[in-house]
Protein backbone atom coordinates (compact mmCIF):
# COMPACT_ATOMS: atom_id res chain seq x y z
CA UNK A 1 0.00 0.00 0.00
CA UNK A 2 2.90 2.36 0.74
CA UNK A 3 3.94 2.36 -2.94
CA UNK A 4 0.45 3.44 -4.04
CA UNK A 5 0.28 6.46 -1.71
CA UNK A 6 2.17 8.91 -3.97
CA UNK A 7 0.05 7.83 -6.93
CA UNK A 8 -3.19 8.24 -4.97
CA UNK A 9 -2.13 11.70 -3.82
CA UNK A 10 -1.36 12.71 -7.41
CA UNK A 11 -4.77 11.53 -8.60
CA UNK A 12 -6.52 13.42 -5.81
CA UNK A 13 -4.53 16.62 -6.44
CA UNK A 14 -4.82 16.58 -10.24
CA UNK A 15 -8.45 17.66 -10.41
CA UNK A 16 -8.94 20.97 -12.16
CA UNK A 17 -5.30 21.90 -12.73
CA UNK A 18 -4.57 23.91 -15.87
CA UNK A 19 -2.43 22.40 -18.64
CA UNK A 20 0.36 24.71 -19.77
CA UNK A 21 2.10 24.26 -23.14
CA UNK A 22 5.60 25.69 -23.53
CA UNK A 23 7.07 26.91 -26.86
CA UNK A 24 9.01 23.62 -27.16
CA UNK A 25 5.77 21.60 -27.08
CA UNK A 26 6.16 20.33 -23.53
CA UNK A 27 2.87 20.25 -21.65
CA UNK A 28 2.63 20.28 -17.89
CA UNK A 29 0.22 20.81 -15.08
CA UNK A 30 0.89 21.52 -11.45
CA UNK A 31 -0.53 18.76 -9.29
CA UNK A 32 0.66 20.20 -5.99
CA UNK A 33 1.97 23.69 -5.35
CA UNK A 34 5.32 24.13 -3.67
CA UNK A 35 6.84 26.96 -1.66
CA UNK A 36 10.03 28.96 -1.41
CA UNK A 37 12.49 29.93 -4.11
CA UNK A 38 12.04 28.82 -7.73
CA UNK A 39 14.51 26.41 -9.29
CA UNK A 40 16.35 27.64 -12.36
CA UNK A 41 19.36 27.09 -14.62
CA UNK A 42 22.53 26.37 -12.64
CA UNK A 43 20.65 25.01 -9.61
CA UNK A 44 21.33 21.49 -8.41
CA UNK A 45 18.06 19.93 -7.33
CA UNK A 46 16.94 16.67 -5.75
CA UNK A 47 13.87 15.13 -7.36
CA UNK A 48 11.58 12.16 -7.26
CA UNK A 49 10.36 11.07 -10.68
CA UNK A 50 8.04 8.56 -12.29
CA UNK A 51 8.18 8.09 -16.06
CA UNK A 52 5.46 6.16 -17.85
CA UNK A 53 3.74 5.69 -21.17
CA UNK A 54 0.41 7.47 -21.57
CA UNK A 55 -1.39 4.18 -20.90
CA UNK A 56 0.05 4.18 -17.36
CA UNK A 57 2.78 1.57 -17.86
CA UNK A 58 5.60 2.69 -15.56
CA UNK A 59 9.07 2.68 -17.12
CA UNK A 60 11.02 4.18 -14.20
CA UNK A 61 10.25 5.44 -10.74
CA UNK A 62 12.25 6.40 -7.70
CA UNK A 63 9.22 7.47 -5.60
CA UNK A 64 9.63 4.38 -3.39
CA UNK A 65 13.30 5.21 -2.83
CA UNK A 66 14.61 7.13 0.15
CA UNK A 67 17.14 8.78 -2.14
CA UNK A 68 16.03 11.43 -4.61
CA UNK A 69 18.00 11.91 -7.85
CA UNK A 70 20.36 14.91 -8.11
CA UNK A 71 20.06 16.94 -11.32
CA UNK A 72 21.88 20.09 -12.43
CA UNK A 73 19.34 22.21 -14.30
CA UNK A 74 20.83 23.17 -17.66
CA UNK A 75 23.69 20.68 -17.20
CA UNK A 76 22.54 18.07 -19.75
CA UNK A 77 22.03 15.56 -16.91
CA UNK A 78 18.39 14.86 -17.72
CA UNK A 79 16.21 14.75 -20.81
CA UNK A 80 15.23 18.10 -22.28
CA UNK A 81 11.68 17.56 -20.97
CA UNK A 82 12.78 17.04 -17.37
CA UNK A 83 15.28 19.89 -17.54
CA UNK A 84 12.63 22.27 -18.89
CA UNK A 85 9.94 20.96 -16.54
CA UNK A 86 12.08 21.66 -13.46
CA UNK A 87 12.50 25.35 -14.28
CA UNK A 88 10.30 27.48 -12.06
CA UNK A 89 9.37 24.66 -9.68
CA UNK A 90 9.32 25.30 -5.94
CA UNK A 91 10.21 22.87 -3.16
CA UNK A 92 7.44 20.34 -2.63
CA UNK A 93 5.84 21.09 -6.01
CA UNK A 94 4.68 18.17 -8.12
CA UNK A 95 4.30 18.54 -11.88
CA UNK A 96 3.01 16.13 -14.47
CA UNK A 97 4.78 16.57 -17.80
CA UNK A 98 3.57 15.25 -21.12
CA UNK A 99 6.69 15.06 -23.23
CA UNK A 100 6.74 14.46 -26.99
CA UNK A 101 9.44 12.07 -28.28
CA UNK A 102 11.84 14.82 -29.38
CA UNK A 103 12.05 16.12 -25.77
CA UNK A 104 12.88 12.74 -24.22
CA UNK A 105 15.54 11.54 -26.66
CA UNK A 106 18.53 9.76 -25.14
CA UNK A 107 21.77 8.45 -26.62
CA UNK A 108 20.90 4.94 -25.47
CA UNK A 109 17.45 3.65 -24.64
CA UNK A 110 16.66 1.06 -22.02
CA UNK A 111 15.07 -2.02 -23.62
CA UNK A 112 11.64 -1.10 -22.20
CA UNK A 113 11.51 2.43 -23.69
CA UNK A 114 10.45 3.08 -27.26
CA UNK A 115 12.37 6.06 -28.73
CA UNK A 116 9.29 7.41 -30.55
CA UNK A 117 6.85 7.53 -27.63
CA UNK A 118 5.26 10.43 -25.83
CA UNK A 119 6.00 9.98 -22.13
CA UNK A 120 4.28 11.17 -18.97
CA UNK A 121 6.72 12.26 -16.27
CA UNK A 122 5.72 13.16 -12.72
CA UNK A 123 8.35 15.16 -10.86
CA UNK A 124 8.42 16.18 -7.22
CA UNK A 125 11.02 18.80 -6.33
CA UNK A 126 12.45 17.63 -3.01
CA UNK A 127 15.05 20.36 -2.51
CA UNK A 128 17.23 22.99 -4.17
CA UNK A 129 20.90 22.69 -3.24
CA UNK A 130 23.19 25.69 -2.88
CA UNK A 131 25.06 26.69 -6.05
Amino acid sequence: MKSLLPLLLLVICSCGSKIITTPSGLQYRILQKGSGAMAGPGDEVLIYETTSYRNGTVLYSNYDSTSPVKVLIGGNQATQAVDEGLRGMRIGEIRELTAPPYLVKRKGYPANVSPDSTLVIRIKLDSILKK
